[in-house]
């Protein structure tokens, strides 16, 4: 093999990685931010007794985790504009991990609060809690603390799968090295330096997954 290595047109790039490896940590963090909101939401109306309520959330569910995230965002990117709804591909890579990320939110967040006993909830209300304080304090933080592990682990997913939104040339750690790739034709190069960050990357989410664990959801509860 007469390949030579060659890091060097890397390292005159790093700026622009570095750059890129933000713009991931953004997206990732604006999409779970979103994901956990409509997880929430959807679990309430999962949840309630009313049937008009229940029937939209278990089709969103299922639609959206028995189809390819890469099918969901062109579809927000390309099909909606039919429609007159245009995004820039920020805005559009965002929607589209709170919405797969949020399918997956709702049925995870849903086993946790379906495993809080019913005495617990009517002893809140005995206690004359409001009902949102009986959910919130009584069913939503026991049940967040037990199913954070699979929270946390399917928003790491969630935060690789920003990888698939240079599809829509959105800003991000793949697409930079697309263009760096392109420009150099260092490919393994370039692909194992990425490698390494998306490595760094998940390491420093599980550890800042693990320091609100700690602050939140360690007993005593606080």
């Amino acid at each position: 093999m007469n390949y030579k290595f060659d890091f060097g047109a890397v390292f005159e790039r790093a700026p622009e990685l570095l750059w890129a490896t933000l713009g991931t940590f953004g997206l990732a963090f604006a999409g779970m931010a979103l994901a956990l909101l409509i997880g929430i939401l959807g679990v309430i109306a999962r949840t309630s007794h009313n049937k008009i309520a229940r029937a939209p959330v278990i089709a969103f569910v299922e639609i959206v985790r028995n189809t390819p995230f890469l099918v969901q965002i062109f579809y927000i990117y390309f099909a909606l504009p039919l429609m007159g709804i245009r995004l820039n591909p920020t805005a559009t890579a965002i929607i589209a991990l709170g919405i797969n990320g949020g399918a997956y939110a709702i049925e995870i967040i849903r086993g946790g609060v379906e495993s809080i006993s019913k005495g617990q909830v009517e002893a809140g209300y005995a206690l004359g809690l409001h009902k949102a304080d009986v959910f919130r304090l009584i069913v939503l933080k026991p049940a967040l603390r037990a199913i954070y592990p699979s929270l946390t682990s399917q928003f790491i997913m969630l935060t690789l799968t920003t990888s698939v939104c240079t599809s829509i040339a959105a800003y991000e750690l793949t697409s930079a090295a697309q263009r760096i790739e392109s420009d150099t034709f260092r490919s393994f190069e370039v692909y194992f330096s990425v490698t390494g960050i998306y490595l760094v990357i998940s390491s420093v989410m599980m550890g800042i997954f693990a320091l609100i664990s700690r602050r939140y959801f360690s007993y005593p509860a606080r």
